[in-house]
């Protein structure tokens, strides 16, 4: 079965087609990155302009890269939330009359959900199992029966991982988006430098990642004025050594909680997966940590860790088989 995926929860605007659920045909995504660049975040008003314009020339070139006709998609898949208000409605319009024009089925995914399936996109046989999301906008733990089946164990209570890699980022002077350049800067600092720590939660599975950004916000105003103005050479290895203790305090941080899931839950399998776990020292310590805990652990491709259209229609293709299906007065889900 071909299903056609659609996906504008953010800024990017993303199409791909996908075969049984697995076997992707093609994944087109177009980024409106450089264009909320200068103003340090996604404006939602530039990205829900920039979607309207983009998506129908995104889903063309979706189906011509996957080579095969419009008439053989026996689904449109669509994120439904949560996300960008505006940016969501075009998503859903654009799939609502793609679906009702072709008289095919219509499945409203949900976005969490769908970065979980990234990571089982090129395996079976998983689930049971714990799912880490950790995005710019998201951290959230779950445990997963089936894709049907998912269950929420804990999420951030303030900023997300993401957000506090960009709001570090600011407060370094390093730029946006803020998680790779706080691992570029982190590559040459001690991690051991500084003592950091994240707050504790009543929940032991919820996050919390406002206090570190604080803490990094007074690390950086008490140093040496060469910290801040970029005069000095030195400068370069006091911002490294900050960006190390930071990176390092909220991997371990994720890493604690997970395992913590897996414990509690006994699962053997633990998924990871959202646009923060493109970072090599992320995969690196949670990769040593699941095969000193015995884990399975999964992670999907670097190219499908950020919003895109592939997991939306893999996924879509999981729930359709058990019998959903959606009207055309799917709406918009915030969360």
């Amino acid at each position: 079965m071909y299903v056609l995926g659609i996906e504008t929860s953010c800024d990017e605007t993303a199409a791909a087609v996908v075969k049984d659920g697995r076997e992707i045909l093609s994944n087109v995504v177009s980024s409106s990155l450089k264009f909320h660049q200068k103003y340090g975040g996604v404006v939602p008003e530039i990205a829900f302009r920039l979607q309207l314009e983009a998506i129908t020339q995104v889903a063309d070139t979706s189906i011509k890269e996957a080579g095969v006709n419009l008439k053989k998609i026996g689904l449109v898949s669509v994120t439904s939330g949560p996300g960008l208000l505006g940016s969501l409605v075009v998503g859903i319009s654009f799939a609502k009359a793609t679906a009702l024009s072709l008289g095919i089925p219509l499945l409203g995914i949900d976005h969490l959900y769908s970065h979980i399936y990234a990571g089982l996109l090129s395996a079976e046989k998983v689930l049971p199992a714990v799912a880490l999301v950790v995005s710019g906008g998201h951290t959230s733990l779950f445990y997963l029966e089936d894709f049907d089946k998912i269950k929420l164990l804990g999420a951030t209570l303030d900023d997300a991982g993401g957000e506090a890699f960009d709001k570090v980022a600011k407060i370094l002077g390093l730029g946006y988006p803020g998680g790779p350049f706080v691992e570029r800067m982190a590559q040459k600092g001690n991690p051991k430098r500084i003592k950091f720590s994240c707050s504790e939660t009543k929940n032991p599975l919820d996050f919390s990642f406002s206090g570190i950004k604080t803490a990094v916000l007074y690390q950086v105003t008490k140093s040496p004025p060469r910290l801040r103005s970029g005069q000095a050479s030195h400068q370069v290895t006091s911002k490294a050594d900050i960006a190390a203790s930071f990176q390092e305090t909220v991997i371990d941080t994720l890493i604690k909680k997970s395992l913590l899931a897996c414990r509690l839950k006994k699962s053997k399998n633990l998924v990871v997966g959202g646009g923060v776990t493109v970072n090599k020292r992320l995969r690196e310590k949670f990769t040593e940590a699941a095969k000193r805990e015995g884990l399975k652990i999964y992670f999907p491709k670097n190219k499908l860790c950020l919003d895109n259209a592939a997991m939306v229609a893999g996924l879509g293709y999981q729930l359709f088989r058990k019998g959903y299906r959606s009207s055309q007065d799917l709406n918009v889900e915030l969360g």
